[in-house]
């Protein structure tokens, strides 16, 4: 093939396609071009036949898009619709020998037709460079252990990929070989790399920034978290707001009123008001266009598919309008404990050695034997001794104490303080100080007395504090609801700047409370991890799920942080929030319109051309409106906020 040939190609795909997107503007446009032409052949006094042979070529080719869609969904769903509306207010005004009113009429119409496509091909093409970082394609290691070029409909759990620096993750799995830093912006909406090594896993669609790994494969391609994002997203712009529900069960009765106030005005106001028969159906064509609700109907759909691809673009994901819409509404935002305000991890806060005894020797013996046990706590100390192990022996597990073994001739025992009873304790005067910040003691004795105090505690999130505070700054009240005891729950939500909290909730606690809440009047949101809060998350009025790429937060959610900070939970708010003050800002632009253009049409002062402008000019003022949620949001300032108790405000969960 010569390269001309290539290029004529190409150039014919590129037309092709850019008709597919935008044949409706050109349509609108070039009838837009017709209707000037007439104008002047009018002017110019041309024969009658050719101008009007024109504008009714501007109808066609302007209002064909509009009118089929108008007539195939009056046909397949046996309701009125606007376009409806649009097509007769245009013949009505031809009929009347109005033929250059009518088609401005059509040819607005359809400019504002082809923007509010525009707006939803815009969200469309977001979701669809969504899907195209999806890779389709991934260099599998076979049987013999050769490298081979596959789709991913080829592969299957188990399979073992390569793939090398620069390149994006093909598949979910888990690194069996190499380490690298891994960019997961389209998953969590983070640019910032994350260091990844073997155990790890990774996820579709992620890039591999500068290593070479091997990944087993753990899911099939069309179960992977990049495809349940997509679906997720899919669904949610399908999916209404109660908003918009209601503006489309209003459309269809509204449009009957319309249209039997419309019959009524060509007759009645001959007899009532001594009008002629033109002058009243003439001003029944200009009601026809001005009280049809283009505008309304357009308030709400493009803002709320422009808040949620806007959304998800930064590792918000909402799965429908309502919820976003409803998220706008919150007035209350009830918070888990572990693994949502805080890491979910025991960390050593303080560790304390008693005086004259070797505290290397015994670092060494406490890390050596607690590196046996699984618990959360002795890993904790583990890792914060970071010292070498060695071998201890008569290693016994004492259940509801600690453990007990021999590490160079000592017998050591760590646990509770229970376990070490009678020992001398030369860490008392300290022990209350570091139980009130919420931490928890391990002892270490040797026989003789208690010779070393570690406390841990789950600590706050390091964005945790910021968006509590940028939450109570927007006038949320933020509740912590934990089973945790009342003296860390205290610790934590002073820390974290929480308006209030309850402590010792068991999950069917957390859910009365919420109840009650909602049984005072407040709009309620639960942010949880997805899981052991299921049934606050399905109770609540949004559920808010702390994502960290868990198919169980995608599950059971009505909105997922893809990325485990709260930091975007204020931002969603704030989103959700304008999008509510922009559908409210479009409704009564809308609304004020049409009553100021019925007004102006009964006292006989409106014309035709400025109905139309006035008409769908709101129509596409409302849609750019709506397009103004696509920007960047600007940060929200935090603005601090102090802790509302001054006390315990531990609530004792009912009998």
């Amino acid at each position: 093939m010569t390269t001309s040939t290539t290029t004529d190609i190409h150039q014919r795909s590129a037309v092709r396609h850019a008709w597919e997107e935008h044949h409706e503007l050109i349509l609108a446009l070039f009838s837009g071009i017709l209707i000037l032409i007439a104008y002047a052949f009018e002017k110019v006094n041309v024969p009658t036949t050719a101008y009007v042979t024109l504008y009714l070529s501007a109808y066609l080719i302007g209002g064909y898009a509009k009118a089929k869609e108008g007539l195939t969904e009056t046909y397949h769903d046996k309701t009125l619709n606007v376009e409806l509306l649009m097509i007769l207010a245009a013949i009505g005004a031809a009929a009347i020998g109005y033929w250059m009113e009518g088609a401005i009429l059509i040819f607005i119409f359809a400019l504002s037709g082809a923007l509010e496509t525009y707006t939803m091909n815009k969200n469309e093409r977001a979701l669809q460079s969504l899907m195209s970082l999806q890779p389709e394609e991934a260099t599998r290691l076979n049987a013999e252990g050769k490298m081979e070029v596959v789709s991913l409909e080829r592969l299957s759990v188990g399979d073992i990929v390569y793939v090398r620096p620069g390149e994006r993750i093909p598949v979910d799995g888990t690194i069996i070989r190499g380490q690298a830093a891994i960019e997961e912006a389209s998953i969590t909406g983070e640019s910032i790399p994350v260091e990844k090594q073997v155990g790890d896993t990774v996820y579709n669609s992620t890039v591999n920034m500068n290593g070479v790994l091997t990944i087993e494969m753990t899911k099939a391609a069309d179960e992977s978290l990049f495809q349940k994002i997509i679906h997720m997203v899919q669904n949610a712009q399908s999916e209404q707001s109660p908003s918009a529900q209601f503006i489309e069960r209003f459309e269809s009765r509204y449009v009957k009123i319309v249209l039997l106030v419309v019959a009524l005005m060509m007759i009645v106001p001959h007899y009532l008001v001594g009008w002629s028969f033109e002058t009243s159906i003439y001003r029944a064509m200009i009601l026809l266009v001005v009280a049809s609700p283009c505008a309304l109907v357009a308030s709400i759909t493009p803002a709320a598919l422009s808040a949620i691809a806007a959304s998800a673009r930064n590792g918000v994901l909402f799965k429908g309008g309502a919820h976003i819409e409803t998220l706008g509404q919150v007035d209350t935002i009830v918070f888990d404990k572990t693994g949502t305000l805080t890491t979910g991890k025991p960390v050593v806060t303080e560790s304390h050695y008693a005086d004259g005894i070797d505290s290397f020797a015994v670092k060494q013996a406490v890390a050596s034997i607690e590196a046996q046990s699984n618990h959360p706590l002795a890993q904790a100390i583990v890792t914060h001794l970071k010292t070498d192990l060695i071998e201890p022996s008569a290693f016994k597990d004492v259940t509801g104490f600690g453990i007990e073994a021999t590490v160079s001739g000592t017998t050591y025992r760590i646990g509770k303080y229970g376990f070490h009873e009678g020992l001398a304790d030369p860490f008392a005067s300290m022990e209350q100080s570091l139980k009130e910040q919420g931490n928890t003691m391990v002892y270490v004795s040797n026989g003789q007395s208690i010779i070393a105090l570690y406390a841990l505690r789950d600590t706050i999130r390091p964005e945790a504090k910021a968006a509590i505070t940028s939450l109570n700054s927007l006038g949320i009240t933020t509740i912590m609801l934990t089973g945790d005891n009342p003296v860390t729950a205290a610790a934590i939500a002073k820390e974290a700047g929480l308006s209030d909290y309850v402590a010792e909730c068991l999950p069917e606690d957390k859910v009365r409370y919420i109840k009650q809440y909602q049984t005072e009047g407040k709009t309620v949101a639960m942010v949880g991890d997805g899981i052991n809060d299921a049934p606050a998350l399905a109770l609540a009025h949004v559920g808010i799920a702390m994502g960290e790429g868990t198919d169980a937060a995608l599950e059971t959610a009505d909105v997922v942080l893809m990325k485990n900070d709260l930091g975007r939970l204020a931002y969603a708010v704030n989103k959700a929030r304008k999008m509510n003050r922009v559908v409210k800002q479009n409704i009564t632009l809308a609304i004020s319109v049409i009553v100021l253009l019925i007004i102006s049409n009964f006292s006989q002062f409106l014309i035709m051309p400025f109905a139309v402008v006035g008409h769908e000019g709101s129509t596409i003022l409302v849609i750019l409106n709506g397009l103004r949620l696509l920007q960047k949001d600007t940060p929200v300032h935090h603005v601090p906020t102090p802790f509302s108790k001054q006390g315990p405000c531990f609530t004792p969960p009912a009998a």
